[in-house]
């Protein structure tokens, strides 16, 4: 079970505001390039434990990859 907390890292507490707004350690935006104006997809963690925060940016280039792996799939089907 410690394998699957091997690479997790705390970047220490945060406090939710009275308008639901919270600040990500500036440890963390450093680590993960977050720069004023990003945009985050907010996801649920399993079994609603948590959130996770990924930049939509990273997003958008997993959608582009899959695209290009479907188009290319398309293709070998295609010439067979």
């Amino acid at each position: 079970m410690a394998e699957r907390f091997e690479n997790v890292k705390i970047y220490g507490t945060v406090k939710v505001g009275e308008k639901g707004q919270v600040v990500i350690p500036s440890a963390a935006r450093k680590e993960f390039s977050i720069e004023p104006g990003n945009l985050l997809l907010v996801v649920s963690g399993p079994r609603k434990r948590g959130i996770v925060l990924v930049k939509t940016d990273a997003i958008k280039d997993l959608v582009g990859k899959m695209t290009s792996w479907l188009n290319e799939s398309d293709e070998v089907r295609n010439s067979e």
